[in-house]
């Protein structure tokens, strides 16, 4: 049976927070505190630092002001100083990032719960997870990262965590900023915001351009570049402060748009060690087209101090055609550029036309339209209740969503040849050969959350449940118009509990020790009988402060009695999303994140030093066989690919009132990119590297600062790749500089 429902409009968040209910006297914030205070916005996860660290499970908040300090438009940079998670670039630029969260599978953040302002924001979370749209981390106003057995709160993917990006909020007085910059490869960015808020209204506007010409170079010197616009405008009207029933209605408007000419082609280990910047001339048409828009509606209601209703609607909309080429013919041996890559001795000829070497006979280089529309609509509420104790605190949270989304493939495949190194059309594809199918899903999911605090020990049981329907309808390769006279469905029904629960203990209002046990949840596909990704995760972990030092040590284990593996392009597969079974999988590591003031009594300085490292060992407990080139053959006790074992990361920052100067350094271990154990062959490693970033301000006022960033200072090259299609290289040397006007 297809669900086919409209939802106009929106709001609702996953977690949202109670104004602090007023009491008998002050208690010194402790590692336990009542955690009710307001937070950054009705739709954040937890909204600041303290309450971030003081949950019963992992969890970071990265805070406007760090944001600020280097200004990334790469999501990537902004995750690399956090414990625990891991990812592996693709264009340099972070315009599709590959995030894994203690061990999950990284390919197109396809196995964590992505959000926007407490929204799922990836394309289709059920039914096409693969993240192939992403919200610019540059309008954003902070980020939330949460892991551990709290995730019951937020659905559907429970194993390794959730990301929620918090956009810019309406702003309480009148305030505007405008920030522009210029810098290698003309690579720019202009970001204008605007908003006020008046006793019972409130505005925010806000305007991003982000384009580059592209590091990478093309035989014939065309733009590999990109150019990115998003405009995104907020309106709230609340309740005057007098009244006794407290509610508000914000609605928000974001549209993206976007033009990068980007490319699955990458080249061999040869070609990377003489010219790693260089892209092969069959690459040249090669170009995404993309549109987003969201429309979103919250309504909050507080009908006392204690108790909240928090509603939303939200509509997702996204389009995208990527044109990429995707095979290469000679002498009638037709091979995907994958395979032609990573095989170059046995497919010399094959290669010699990708670079435009040898002159092709017509239709030898096949360019697919991978043209696809998403949709994701749900309304969703939240309810939260707390009351106090003699010595307890208590607070029940109960969350329902209605979710509906799905993937539209009308694909097809067009004819080039190549002739001194230029492209030339030769014929058309025939609409919807490539792929001519509807994926869909309609998903019910609630939970509830109860937050039990006596003296010094705080209890969060939880539960959560989820009862989904994953529908396919294929028109085949032959009927364009959709007749059906072709058609092909089929259906899998699936419906799963998913217990968490999570505790604290402050020895001291330094000193803490918490940990939790939870399931582990991945959706299955649409095939008929598909099992879900199932896992039992357990996490211990303590928090500490001695002096000018802070910190937190956890470790983690996640017991997978069946992780699905997916048949993803992107990875090197054919792109039919079609999943299959990888059996049982244990995935441990440490994560340790230090933080330490090195100038602590001086008035005019600040010197804090920040480090971070993760440990990540991954084994497959059973062997399979698989075509896809990110896995390969699986023998018991091989690696997961694509998981480095060692990161870490350390920052260095310098503050003054007029000035400050940040240093931040990472680096990525080795990881393999086909399961394997031991060590890693040549042909399947991607190297270790460290890459330095700086960044610099100066403040002429408070209205005005001049803005300096470098990336990759000391100019290493390196591999971060071998998917989709041959090594790929991190961005090099990069420095720009700008202005920003507050006001």
């Amino acid at each position: 049976m297809k669900y086919k429902f409209a939802l106009t409009v929106i709001g609702f968040t996953m977690l949202s927070s109670v104004n602090s209910q007023e009491k008998k006297q002050e208690k010194p914030k402790d590692s336990i505190q009542e955690l009710d205070e307001v937070l950054i916005n009705a739709n954040a996860m937890f909204g600041s630092k303290y309450v971030a660290k003081n949950r019963t499970g992992s969890s970071y908040y990265v805070s406007p002001e760090e944001l600020k300090k280097f200004t990334y438009t790469d999501i990537n940079r902004v995750l690399r100083a956090i414990p625990g998670v891991s990812f592996y670039e693709e264009d340099g630029f972070g315009l599709r990032p590959n995030i894994s969260l203690r061990g999950t599978s990284p390919e197109r953040s396809a196995k964590i719960s992505l959000m926007e302002d407490g929204v799922l924001i990836a394309p289709a979370p059920y039914s096409a997870s693969s993240a192939y749209y992403f919200p610019s981390v540059a309008r954003m106003q902070a980020v939330e990262i949460l892991k551990g057995s709290s995730q019951v709160q937020y659905g559907p993917f429970t194993t390794g965590g959730a990301i929620n990006m918090i956009s810019t909020q309406i702003p309480d007085s009148f305030k505007g900023q405008f920030r522009a910059n210029l810098g290698s490869f003309n690579t720019s960015q202009i970001h204008a915001k605007v908003g006020d808020s008046k006793p019972t209204l409130g505005y925010m506007v806000e305007f991003l351009n982000y384009n580059s010409d592209g590091f990478k170079t093309l035989p014939d010197n065309s733009n590999t570049g990109f150019d990115i616009n998003e405009v995104v405008a907020k309106f709230r009207v609340n309740s005057k402060a007098e009244a006794k029933l407290q509610q508000s209605i914000e609605a928000k408007f974001q549209y993206s748009d976007e033009v990068s000419n980007e490319t699955y082609l990458g080249v061999t280990e040869a070609d990377f060690a003489d010219a790693p910047f260089s892209r092969y001339a069959a690459s040249q048409e090669d170009q995404m087209n993309a549109e987003h828009v969201q429309l979103m509606l919250t309504h909050t209601l507080d009908f006392t101090k204690n108790f909240r209703i928090t509603t939303n609607g939200y509509y997702n909309k996204f389009s995208r055609n990527w044109y990429k080429l995707d095979d290469v013919i000679f002498n009638g041996d037709k091979q995907k550029i994958s395979a032609v890559v990573s095989n170059p001795s046995s497919f010399s000829d094959h290669l010699g036309v990708l670079k435009g070497d040898i002159n092709s006979t017509d239709d030898a280089l096949l360019v697919k339209a991978n043209n696809r529309a998403y949709i994701s609509k749900g309304l969703q509420t939240k309810f939260d209740y707390h009351w106090y104790g003699d010595n307890t605190f208590h607070d029940i949270e109960v969350g329902v969503r209605y979710h509906y989304d799905e993937e539209d493939r009308f694909q097809w495949e067009d004819g080039f040849n190549i002739i001194d190194g230029n492209m030339n059309k030769t014929s058309d594809g025939f609409r919807g050969s490539q792929g001519n199918r509807i994926s869909s899903a309609t998903a019910l999911a609630t939970y509830a959350m109860y937050k039990f605090k006596y003296n010094k020990l705080t209890l969060t049981p939880g539960l959560r449940y989820e009862s989904m329907i994953l529908n396919r309808e294929d028109f085949g390769s032959d009927d364009p118009d959709r007749n059906g006279f072709d058609l092909t469905e089929r259906e899998n029904r699936f419906d799963i509990f998913i217990p968490g629960m999570g505790f604290n203990y402050a020895f001291t209002n330094n000193v803490s020790v918490f940990g939790g046990v939870h399931k582990g949840f991945s959706p299955p596909s649409n095939q008929p009988g598909q099992k879900a990704e199932e896992s039992i995760n357990y996490e211990l972990g303590s928090r500490f402060a001695f002096g000018n030092l802070r910190g937190e040590l956890i470790g983690f284990f996640n017991d997978y009695s069946n992780l699905l593996g997916s048949d993803i392009a992107a990875t090197g597969g054919t792109g039919s999303l079609e999943q299959f079974n990888a059996g049982e999988v244990n995935v441990n590591g440490i994560e340790l994140l230090l933080n330490y003031d090195l100038l602590p009594n001086d008035p005019k300085f600040k010197l804090p030093l920040t480090f971070g490292y993760t440990f990540t060992n991954t084994e497959f407990q059973n062997s399979f066989g698989s075509d896809n080139d990110i896995w390969g053959e699986v023998e018991a006790g091989d690696e997961l690919p694509y998981i480095p074992k060692h990161q870490f990361n350390a920052m260095l920052s310098l503050e003054h009132n007029k000035y400050e100067l940040n240093i931040s350094g990472r680096y990525n271990g080795e990881f393999r990119t086909l399961a394997g154990s031991g060590d890693i062959a040549n042909d399947e490693l991607v190297a270790s590297n460290f890459i330095i970033d700086f960044s610099a301000k100066y403040h002429f006022s408070k209205l005005l600062s001049f803005t300096g960033n470098i990336i990759n200072m000391l100019d290493e090259t390196y591999a971060v790749s071998r998917v989709p299609a041959g090594l790929r290289p991190g961005h090099p040397f990069g420095a720009n500089l700008g202005l920003e006007l507050r006001f």
